[in-house]
């Protein structure tokens, strides 16, 4: 590669797309090597990266079987429910649990631990954007802020296709990011020799990761720039952060509303200030 090749190569790396302009969600998840390494994450319940920890997912299942009085019958859906590690603790409770993913290893897993758990859970691999589930469901989650990754397209999709779901009480419980993250986060340019120890690839790499912030639509994204030996890739990890305010605007356009905020999936008390925060939300009245 000569300079000027080179230059342009970078220049590239470093370029601002346009918000949500690319959706690579199938790079990330459907690899063969990735998704290996998203499932060791998913297990590795001592740390929150791709799952919680393994004593949060305990509070955050029972404060739900709690809140919502989940006993045998009630229908549940996990949306993006990855190794199962809520749909087995709810299935725990004799619920009727749905869980869909579109990771092969993931849903693959899920359905080893039922089977060798004894737990009836019926998991669907597939896009949850394109899925369309039968019956009304007493509960639907989708956790770890995954609505976060999803263009506001894609979201109302989504949240049109929960309300016509949604049993005459049901809820929907989801997480997402809020405007104090988006402060938090910050722009920058960097490369990094097999970045997060071999995550991307089996073979060696390099990592260019462009990081942007969009003020007007509080997005941001991590692109990153995967180079090997003979062959290059692109992955964007676009995440919307909400206000209550936004978030409640969103709903209200697919005739849904908030409930009630939380400061997490396990019931805390709601805090301004937090990272994160969680939302129940019903059919608009």
């Amino acid at each position: 590669m000569d300079s000027n090749s080179a230059f342009s190569f970078l220049e590239n790396s470093a370029r601002r797309p346009a918000v949500f302009s690319q959706y690579t969600a199938s790079e990330l998840w459907t690899d063969e090597h990735r998704s290996a390494q998203m499932l060791a994450h998913h297990l590795n319940t001592e740390v929150d990266v791709s799952s919680r920890r393994a004593e949060f997912l305990d509070q955050s299942a029972n404060w739900m079987i709690r809140r919502f009085s989940l006993s045998k019958g009630s229908k549940i859906a996990d949306f993006g429910c990855g190794p199962g590690l809520y749909c087995s603790r709810l299935a725990r409770q004799k619920a009727d649990v749905l869980g869909i993913d579109f990771s092969a290893r993931s849903i693959r897993y899920a359905r080893e631990f039922a089977a060798v758990n004894d737990l009836t859970v019926t998991y669907v691999e597939a896009d949850y954007l394109e899925f369309q589930p039968d019956g009304e469901f007493d509960l639907i989650i989708m956790i770890m802020c995954d609505f976060c990754a999803l263009s506001p397209k894609q979201r109302s999709v989504l949240l049109s296709k929960f309300n016509g779901m949604l049993s005459n009480r049901g809820r929907i419980v989801l997480d997402v990011y809020s405007r104090g993250a988006f402060n938090n986060k910050s722009e920058g340019f960097h490369c990094e020799k097999n970045q997060l120890n071999g995550f991307w690839s089996a073979n060696p790499y390099y990592a260019l990761v462009a990081s942007f912030k969009y003020e007007k639509e509080q997005v941001s994204l991590d692109k990153y720039t995967i180079v090997e030996d003979g062959r290059q890739r692109e992955v964007y990890n676009w995440l919307q952060h909400f206000t209550p305010e936004s978030l409640r605007d969103e709903l209200l356009a697919a005739d849904l509303n908030i409930d009630e905020l939380y400061g997490d999936v396990a019931g805390e008390s709601y805090d301004a200030e937090s990272d994160e925060f969680a939302a129940v939300i019903k059919r608009n009245e």
